[in-house]
Protein backbone atom coordinates (compact mmCIF):
# COMPACT_ATOMS: atom_id res chain seq x y z
CA UNK A 1 0.00 0.00 0.00
CA UNK A 2 1.51 3.28 -0.73
CA UNK A 3 0.94 6.78 0.81
CA UNK A 4 -1.69 9.24 -1.00
CA UNK A 5 1.25 11.58 -1.49
CA UNK A 6 1.20 11.67 -5.30
CA UNK A 7 0.22 14.60 -7.21
CA UNK A 8 -1.02 14.69 -10.74
CA UNK A 9 0.34 16.73 -13.32
CA UNK A 10 -2.79 16.39 -16.21
CA UNK A 11 -4.84 17.89 -19.05
CA UNK A 12 -8.49 18.94 -18.30
CA UNK A 13 -10.09 15.64 -17.93
CA UNK A 14 -11.58 15.59 -21.49
CA UNK A 15 -7.94 15.41 -22.90
CA UNK A 16 -8.35 11.71 -21.93
CA UNK A 17 -11.21 10.22 -23.47
CA UNK A 18 -9.93 9.60 -27.32
CA UNK A 19 -8.56 6.32 -28.42
CA UNK A 20 -5.49 6.17 -31.26
CA UNK A 21 -3.63 3.04 -32.46
CA UNK A 22 -2.93 1.63 -29.11
CA UNK A 23 -5.11 2.70 -26.96
CA UNK A 24 -8.12 0.98 -29.13
CA UNK A 25 -11.58 2.02 -28.13
CA UNK A 26 -13.34 0.07 -31.05
CA UNK A 27 -11.28 -2.76 -31.42
CA UNK A 28 -13.50 -5.64 -31.51
CA UNK A 29 -11.81 -7.35 -28.37
CA UNK A 30 -11.92 -4.34 -26.48
CA UNK A 31 -15.99 -3.51 -26.80
CA UNK A 32 -16.66 -7.07 -26.53
CA UNK A 33 -15.27 -6.87 -23.02
CA UNK A 34 -16.49 -3.84 -22.30
CA UNK A 35 -19.76 -4.77 -22.93
CA UNK A 36 -20.07 -7.56 -20.80
CA UNK A 37 -18.64 -6.11 -17.39
CA UNK A 38 -21.16 -3.07 -18.46
CA UNK A 39 -24.34 -5.66 -17.82
CA UNK A 40 -23.36 -5.87 -14.61
CA UNK A 41 -21.66 -2.33 -13.93
CA UNK A 42 -23.74 0.15 -15.16
CA UNK A 43 -22.16 2.96 -12.61
CA UNK A 44 -19.05 4.54 -13.87
CA UNK A 45 -17.24 3.26 -10.50
CA UNK A 46 -18.78 0.07 -10.89
CA UNK A 47 -17.51 -0.28 -13.91
CA UNK A 48 -13.85 1.02 -13.20
CA UNK A 49 -13.79 -1.02 -10.49
CA UNK A 50 -14.92 -4.27 -12.84
CA UNK A 51 -12.54 -3.27 -15.27
CA UNK A 52 -9.89 -2.90 -13.27
CA UNK A 53 -10.58 -6.47 -11.32
CA UNK A 54 -10.94 -8.07 -15.22
CA UNK A 55 -7.62 -6.67 -16.63
CA UNK A 56 -5.66 -7.44 -13.43
CA UNK A 57 -6.91 -11.10 -12.84
CA UNK A 58 -7.95 -12.32 -16.69
CA UNK A 59 -4.75 -10.60 -18.30
CA UNK A 60 -1.68 -12.44 -17.08
CA UNK A 61 1.68 -10.76 -16.59
CA UNK A 62 4.26 -11.97 -19.13
CA UNK A 63 6.73 -12.30 -16.32
CA UNK A 64 4.89 -14.18 -13.76
CA UNK A 65 3.66 -16.93 -16.44
CA UNK A 66 6.71 -16.65 -18.42
CA UNK A 67 4.91 -16.11 -21.42
CA UNK A 68 7.40 -14.60 -24.40
CA UNK A 69 4.46 -12.93 -26.38
CA UNK A 70 4.86 -9.14 -27.16
CA UNK A 71 1.50 -7.58 -27.06
CA UNK A 72 1.03 -3.86 -27.06
CA UNK A 73 -2.27 -3.00 -28.52
CA UNK A 74 -5.40 -2.78 -25.98
CA UNK A 75 -6.80 -5.26 -28.89
CA UNK A 76 -3.82 -7.50 -28.88
CA UNK A 77 -3.35 -7.62 -24.99
CA UNK A 78 -7.67 -8.53 -24.80
CA UNK A 79 -6.95 -11.39 -27.52
CA UNK A 80 -3.73 -12.36 -26.21
CA UNK A 81 -4.82 -11.93 -22.02
CA UNK A 82 -1.40 -11.63 -21.41
CA UNK A 83 1.10 -8.49 -21.48
CA UNK A 84 3.65 -6.46 -19.47
CA UNK A 85 2.06 -3.87 -17.24
CA UNK A 86 2.42 -1.39 -19.90
CA UNK A 87 0.35 -2.83 -22.48
CA UNK A 88 -2.53 -4.14 -19.55
CA UNK A 89 -2.51 -0.23 -18.91
CA UNK A 90 -2.99 0.23 -22.17
CA UNK A 91 -6.62 -2.20 -22.37
CA UNK A 92 -7.71 -0.59 -18.83
CA UNK A 93 -7.09 2.66 -20.47
CA UNK A 94 -9.37 1.24 -23.74
CA UNK A 95 -12.02 0.20 -21.65
CA UNK A 96 -12.18 2.86 -19.18
CA UNK A 97 -12.16 5.47 -22.43
CA UNK A 98 -14.46 3.58 -23.89
CA UNK A 99 -17.31 3.70 -21.23
CA UNK A 100 -17.10 7.60 -21.23
CA UNK A 101 -14.23 7.55 -18.23
CA UNK A 102 -10.69 9.92 -18.37
CA UNK A 103 -8.01 7.57 -17.94
CA UNK A 104 -4.44 8.27 -18.43
CA UNK A 105 -1.17 6.40 -18.99
CA UNK A 106 1.21 7.10 -15.31
CA UNK A 107 4.48 5.77 -14.43
CA UNK A 108 6.76 5.07 -11.69
CA UNK A 109 10.90 4.13 -11.71
CA UNK A 110 11.34 1.44 -9.98
CA UNK A 111 14.82 -0.56 -8.78
CA UNK A 112 15.58 -3.46 -10.86
CA UNK A 113 18.55 -5.53 -10.02
CA UNK A 114 21.67 -3.08 -10.26
CA UNK A 115 19.09 -0.40 -12.48
CA UNK A 116 15.70 0.53 -12.67
CA UNK A 117 12.79 -0.27 -14.95
CA UNK A 118 9.72 1.84 -15.92
CA UNK A 119 6.75 0.58 -14.79
CA UNK A 120 3.11 1.29 -16.32
CA UNK A 121 -0.24 2.38 -14.64
CA UNK A 122 -2.79 4.38 -14.53
CA UNK A 123 -4.99 7.39 -13.83
CA UNK A 124 -8.72 7.34 -13.79
CA UNK A 125 -10.64 10.66 -13.09
CA UNK A 126 -13.44 9.75 -11.26
CA UNK A 127 -15.43 11.35 -7.49
CA UNK A 128 -13.34 14.78 -9.07
CA UNK A 129 -10.14 13.95 -8.94
CA UNK A 130 -7.51 11.69 -10.44
CA UNK A 131 -6.62 8.17 -8.93
CA UNK A 132 -4.04 5.90 -9.83
CA UNK A 133 -4.81 2.31 -10.00
CA UNK A 134 -2.28 -0.67 -10.87
CA UNK A 135 -3.89 -3.69 -13.23
CA UNK A 136 -0.03 -5.16 -13.09
CA UNK A 137 -1.45 -8.29 -11.46
CA UNK A 138 -1.66 -9.93 -7.92
CA UNK A 139 1.32 -12.32 -6.74
CA UNK A 140 3.06 -13.53 -3.72
CA UNK A 141 4.03 -10.28 -2.29
CA UNK A 142 2.26 -7.91 -4.32
CA UNK A 143 -1.51 -7.12 -4.02
CA UNK A 144 -2.91 -3.90 -5.96
CA UNK A 145 -6.02 -3.14 -5.61
CA UNK A 146 -8.57 -0.45 -6.69
CA UNK A 147 -9.29 2.01 -4.84
CA UNK A 148 -10.44 5.83 -4.79
CA UNK A 149 -9.19 6.56 -1.55
CA UNK A 150 -5.68 5.67 0.01
CA UNK A 151 -3.72 4.36 -3.14
CA UNK A 152 -3.54 0.18 -2.92
CA UNK A 153 -0.67 -0.01 -6.04
CA UNK A 154 2.13 -2.95 -6.25
CA UNK A 155 4.81 -0.72 -5.36
CA UNK A 156 5.56 2.36 -3.30
CA UNK A 157 8.93 4.37 -4.52
CA UNK A 158 11.84 4.77 -2.21
CA UNK A 159 13.47 8.00 -3.22
CA UNK A 160 16.90 7.22 -1.69
CA UNK A 161 17.01 4.38 -4.17
CA UNK A 162 16.68 6.77 -7.09
CA UNK A 163 13.10 5.91 -7.34
CA UNK A 164 10.59 8.45 -8.73
CA UNK A 165 6.35 8.43 -8.83
CA UNK A 166 6.20 10.74 -11.91
CA UNK A 167 3.60 13.29 -11.65
CA UNK A 168 2.86 13.16 -15.34
CA UNK A 169 -0.89 12.00 -16.70
CA UNK A 170 0.05 11.46 -20.05
CA UNK A 171 -2.85 11.27 -22.98
CA UNK A 172 -0.97 8.83 -24.90
CA UNK A 173 1.84 5.63 -24.32
CA UNK A 174 5.46 7.26 -23.28
CA UNK A 175 7.52 6.57 -26.57
CA UNK A 176 9.79 4.97 -25.15
CA UNK A 177 7.50 2.03 -24.08
CA UNK A 178 5.98 1.61 -27.22
CA UNK A 179 9.48 1.65 -29.20
CA UNK A 180 10.65 -1.05 -27.18
CA UNK A 181 7.84 -3.09 -27.76
CA UNK A 182 7.33 -2.41 -31.70
CA UNK A 183 11.36 -2.96 -32.29
CA UNK A 184 10.90 -6.24 -30.42
CA UNK A 185 11.83 -9.18 -33.36
CA UNK A 186 9.59 -11.58 -34.97
CA UNK A 187 10.12 -14.38 -32.80
CA UNK A 188 12.29 -12.54 -29.70
CA UNK A 189 11.08 -13.07 -26.35
CA UNK A 190 9.08 -10.12 -24.94
CA UNK A 191 11.16 -11.94 -21.51
CA UNK A 192 14.76 -10.86 -23.21
CA UNK A 193 14.31 -7.25 -24.09
CA UNK A 194 15.53 -4.32 -22.21
CA UNK A 195 12.71 -1.99 -21.08
CA UNK A 196 13.03 1.40 -20.58
CA UNK A 197 14.45 2.83 -17.59
CA UNK A 198 12.78 6.45 -17.27
CA UNK A 199 10.35 8.82 -18.81
CA UNK A 200 12.91 11.39 -18.78
CA UNK A 201 12.13 14.19 -21.05
CA UNK A 202 8.28 13.09 -21.47
CA UNK A 203 5.48 15.95 -21.39
CA UNK A 204 1.61 14.85 -20.58
CA UNK A 205 0.41 16.04 -24.16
Amino acid sequence: MTQQSWVPEARSPQAYLDGDSIIQLDDDAVTAVARDLRRTAPDDVDFARAAFNWVRDEVDHSYDIQDPRVTLTAGEVARERVGLCYAKSHLLTALLRSAGIPTGLCYQKLTDGDGHVLHGLVAVHLDGGWHRQDPRGNKEGITAEFSLTEERLAWSVDPTLGEIDYPQVLVAPAASVVKTLRDAEPGRSILDIALPTSLAGHDIG
